[in-house]
Formats: structure tokens, C-alpha cells, sequence
């Protein structure tokens, strides 16, 4: 199997950490193994990758997640490093270079840079190298609108910029559920989901391992992400990353979200996604009617109201 489509692979904290921050060694190894054959078989592959801020807890023995700013971003430094040499080492005994790109919102928000960053990952994928990913916790501050938020969301961007064919998000359940099965025997396994046809699933706000910062509900916006820039979504185990090379022979497992056969404009992604909203046009009627079901441009006439500051 040779193929020059690009995959983005998101592993969550959850996945790579144990009940208490320290790396599983095993899975990390299983992961960089699976990369590996897929560069190999002509895939072009991204790892977003979390677990910074888990590996720093359990570097300087804090029990449990800090929850100021400065602490999150000391600890995010402190596990980072770690993180990487952990990722470079393993990667170093299959032969296979790899690359730390470290993002924040403003990478994404100015255009300039949004540019850039593409080119960088354009380049890297170009020379065989796997870009390895994580938002810049050092430095984003989240008070400041700077901030992702999360890895789910980040993937999905990164994503988008790079006109990704799939998104695996790697996760510790094996698929979507109606519901949390843990909490309702009712909850049903979802195997697809069909593009323009609505989700109606109770999704948690965040992840159970108190380590992460994801959980159902943040894989649920990723999907939409992606989705609308024509890339298919999959949600599966991140304990068996081998399943990633199942799914692409055709096999059934985890939670595929099909990507929209008419997906938006590389602009219009970063209109939609990347950029944060500052403020509020009200429109009348009519200009309503023609950017919302005729897609004509705004025109200043059919603005009647304006809050929020911005140029």
C-alpha cells in the first residue's frame, strides 16, 4: 500500500499517562511503532501529541493538576522536555526523524503566521519528517484569548491547515456512545456518523483522568472541525494504536465521522475556526437573508447594530 495522503494523529492524556501522570512506556512505544510503518508505507503523518503538563506533575511529584496560569505553564515546561526526548528517543531506534512544532492561537489567528506554520508542516512531511505537536502552554495565556484549549481542538485545526485525508482521535474509550456507558446501561455504541445528520448525544465537558483537559465534548467540536474541511474523523482506543492500520484496509472500528462531500474554502476554515470572536454585527432581515441562505457578502447597509470593540 503506497499513498501520499496525510494523516493527523491525536493521543490523548489519558491514553499516555497512567491514574497518576507517569508515562505508559508501552503505549508511547506502540504508538511511535504504527508512525512509523505508516511513513513507511507513504503516508504523510502528524502527532498531536498531549501529556505535558501530566508528565511535568509527575516529574516534580504534584498529586494532582494545577490550576493557576504560571504553575500550568511551569509545569507544561518541565514536562515538555521530557515528553520529547521520551518521543525522540523511541523514534530514534525505528530510524525516523521527527520534528517539535509547538503552536499557540496566534500561530493560528494571524494569517501570516497561519501561512507559515502551513508551509513549515508542508516542508517537514515533504522530507519524511513527523511533525510532533502541542500547544505552546509556556507561553499561551488563556485569559488572553491565546489559547487553544485543548489537543482535540488543535488536531482538528492542524488538520485543516494541512488538507489532512483523517484525524484519529486516540482516546480511552473504544468509540462514541449515545451516552456516558459508565453512567447509563442505555448508552448505545455509535459506529458512523453521517454528514448533515444531527448528533444527539449527551457529551461530557471533560476527560476522566484528571490529568487532560478533553473529553467527549471537545471530540465532538474537533469532529465538526474537520469534517468541514473534508477530512474524515475517526474516534477509537489510543491502548491500540495498531487499529489505525485496521481502519484504513477498510475495517469497522471506533466511531467514523464522514467528511463533508463540499467542504469549505481554505479561507472560510480559518474565518470559522481559527479566528476568535472580538465583537457582534446585528443584522436586518434582508442582509440575513442574503449571507445566510444566498451566500452574498455583507454590505455595511444591513448592519443595525455593532458591540464589542475591534477594527
Amino acid at each position: 500500500m503506497t499513498t501520499e495522503g496525510a494523516l493527523v494523529i491525536k493521543i490523548g492524556t489519558s491514553s499516555l499517562t497512567d491514574g497518576e501522570g507517569g508515562l505508559r512506556l508501552s503505549v508511547m512505544a506502540a504508538v511511535v511503532e504504527v508512525l512509523t510503518q505508516l511513513c513507511r508505507q507513504g503516508y504523510k503523518v502528524v502527532l498531536v501529541t498531549s501529556g505535558a503538563i501530566g508528565v511535568g506533575c509527575a516529574r516534580l511529584g504534584l498529586e494532582q493538576r494545577p490550576t493557576t496560569v504560571a504553575e500550568k505553564q511551569a509545569v507544561a515546561a518541565v514536562g515538555q522536555g521530557r515528553l520529547m526526548r521520551i518521543y525522540d528517543d523511541l523514534f530514534s531506534v525505528m530510524d525516523q526523524p521527527i520534528a517539535q512544532v509547538l503552536l499557540t492561537r496566534s500561530d493560528l489567528v494571524d494569517r501570516v503566521r497561519y501561512v507559515n506554520a502551513n508551509r513549515t508542516f508542508d516542508q517537514l512531511l515533504t522530507m519524511g519528517v513527523i511533525p510532533i505537536v502541542n500547544e505552546n502552554d509556556t507561553v499561551a495565556v488563556e485569559e488572553l484569548q491565546l489559547r487553544v484549549g485543548d489537543n482535540d481542538t488543535l488536531s482538528a485545526l492542524v488538520a485543516s491547515m494541512i488538507h489532512a485525508h483523517w484525524l484519529f482521535l486516540l482516546t480511552d474509550v473504544d468509540r462514541l456512545y449515545s451516552a456516558d456507558p459508565s453512567q447509563d446501561p442505555q448508552a448505545r455504541p455509535i459506529e458512523r456518523v453521517f454528514k448533515g445528520i444531527p448528533l444527539l448525544i449527551k457529551a461530557d465537558d471533560t476527560g476522566k483522568s484528571g490529568w487532560g483537559t478533553g473529553g467527549m465534548a471537545t471530540k465532538l467540536t474537533a469532529a465538526q472541525i474537520a469534517t468541514a474541511a473534508g477530512v474524515t474523523v475517526v474516534i477509537t482506543h489510543g491502548q491500540y494504536p495498531s487499529k489505525i492500520l485496521q481502519i484504513l484496509e477498510g475495517e469497522s472500528i471506533g466511531t467514523r465521522f464522514d467528511p463533508d462531500p463540499q467542504p469549505l474554502s481554505a479561507r472560510k476554515r480559518w474565518i470559522a475556526y481559527s479566528l476568535v470572536p472580538e465583537g457582534t454585527l446585528i443584522l436586518d432581515e434582508g442582509a440575513v437573508e442574503a449571507v445566510a441562505k444566498r451566500g452574498r457578502s455583507l454590505l455595511p447597509a444591513g448592519v443595525i447594530g455593532v458591540t464589542g470593540e475591534f477594527e
